[in-house]
């Protein structure tokens, strides 16, 4: 099966899941850096829970949008 082969498959299930995974990362390096560039660990969870549902939601759907495409 090649790679153009396997997309065509990719499950919503696992679109999710690489969103989820993905946003974890991407949430925790946003909160280090609010940290650092404001010396707050509120600012940095506030910017960071906002930026995770946020992000999660145009990710999944980018993910979604790039499957019909394929």
């Amino acid at each position: 099966m090649s790679a153009g082969n396997i997309m065509q498959y990719e499950s919503r299930l696992r679109s999710l899941v690489k969103a989820i995974s993905w946003r974890v990362i991407a949430t925790l390096t946003t909160m280090l850096i609010t940290w650092w560039v404001t010396a707050n660990v509120s600012a940095a969870m506030l910017v960071g829970s906002v930026e995770f549902v946020a992000k999660f939601v145009i990710y999944y759907a980018h993910e979604r949008v790039w499957l019909r495409l394929s």
